[in-house]
């Protein structure tokens, strides 16, 4: 697979989509317009309370479930069957915040906060304030090297130019990404959670007393949970495979959705809001399997278009998408479960190659030069 080339100005890098795929059509025009005309003809963005207190009550539901089982199995090495279920919960929880915080679920801005704040804080130990700062700015700027925090914060590199900012144990992981940004989405549990403690200690939440309150109540209950159920060594193994259980799920669920689409670079902006959106995000093929383990997030690119759609309008939405994106010869990348991950794991292989050939500082000097040519 070879490096991909630098196309359209803006330097926006193809990756990921076969390269038949990645050019617009000479002339094709990607006005955002006509698409959110179509989708408000249909209602798509009308808010249905109703359906998000079925899922709300969906949720309980599983979370009452794993806590049944927890107490009824008392201190046996099956409580980690318990503890994989509860990793499980807390994905299926997220998808609550992440609505409640796109504005998708209530027109209540006290009821959609307080759907946030319980089920980031208190149910995963995950500061709400934070996330929403976060993922606003991500949407924003979605795969762009400097304005999208959600790489910036990752140890693996998306562009060989971020390589030189790595140092220690990280230029390890990036010689072999491809497989240990996999391997270490075990830690993300507990990255999200001391992600939370330093936002709250730096007063970047909007909300510290509520935001603490509501970690240090789950971390209670929590452990006098684990520890008075469970003997110490399998409270301990209880903690772990729960956090890994929850990490390896958020990983999962964010990988496919950007990893390995193209990527944005410097000052210039030469892409409307519906190329920005569609040429950096990455669909799974639907099923209702998928729907339910990704939380509609398997719709990236109707996602992205339209944050506030709430999740049961995103497959109509899609089918539109899909028929304007041709109409307009805007790429739309859409592929299967495994396939989204083969592209992520091949993409994160190719980067990496110079680190692996010894050669970054020769390929930053090679990928400048045609930026420049561009």
């Amino acid at each position: 697979m070879q490096r991909p080339h630098i196309q359209m100005a803006g330097d926006l890098r193809t990756a990921g989509a076969p390269a038949a795929e990645a050019v617009p059509r000479p002339g094709a025009s990607a006005t955002f317009a006509e698409l959110l005309k179509r989708v408000k003809a249909e209602g798509l963005l009308d808010l249905d309370p109703r359906y998000y207190v079925g899922r709300l009550a969906l949720n309980t539901t599983l979370l009452l479930l794993g806590f049944a089982a927890f107490f009824e199995l008392g201190d046996t090495w099956w409580q980690l069957v318990t503890a994989l279920w509860m990793g499980l919960c807390g994905g299926q929880s997220a998808f609550m915040w992440h609505d409640a915080g796109h504005k998708a679920m209530f027109r209540s801005k006290k009821a959609a906060s307080a759907v946030g704040y319980v089920h980031a804080n208190l149910v995963n130990g995950v500061s709400y304030g934070w996330w929403v700062n976060h993922h606003n700015r991500h949407h924003s700027n979605p795969n762009h090297l400097d304005m999208d925090p959600d790489i910036g914060r990752r140890t693996a590199i998306f562009d060989i130019k971020q390589y030189p900012t790595r140092k220690g144990t990280q230029k390890l992981v990036v010689r072999y990404q491809s497989v240990l940004f996999f391997v270490l989405l075990v830690l993300e549990g507990f990255k999200m959670l001391r992600t939370a403690v330093l936002s709250i200690a730096q007063g970047r939440t909007k909300r510290p007393v509520l935001e603490t309150f509501l970690i240090l109540l789950r971390t209670a209950v929590y452990l006098t949970c684990v520890f008075t159920v469970l003997s110490p060594a399998l409270a301990v193994a209880f903690v772990v495979v729960q956090h890994a259980a929850l990490g390896v799920y958020f990983g999962m669920i964010f990988a496919p959705n950007h990893k390995g689409m193209q990527i944005r670079d410097g000052e210039e902006e030469t892409l409307d809001w519906l190329e920005r959106q569609v040429l950096t995000s990455r669909n799974i093929r639907p099923s209702l399997l998928i729907d339910f383990l990704y939380g509609g997030l398997n719709y990236q690119v109707e996602h992205h278009l339209f944050p506030a759609m709430p999740q049961k309008n995103l497959p109509r939405a899609r089918e539109l998408t899909r028929a304007y994106c041709a109409e307009r010869g805007v790429p739309y990348h859409e592929v299967g479960f495994w396939a989204s991950y083969g592209e992520v794991a091949s993409y994160l292989h190719e980067v990496s190659a110079p680190v692996r050939r010894g050669d970054v500082e020769e390929e930053i000097r090679r990928q400048a030069e045609a930026a420049r040519a561009a």
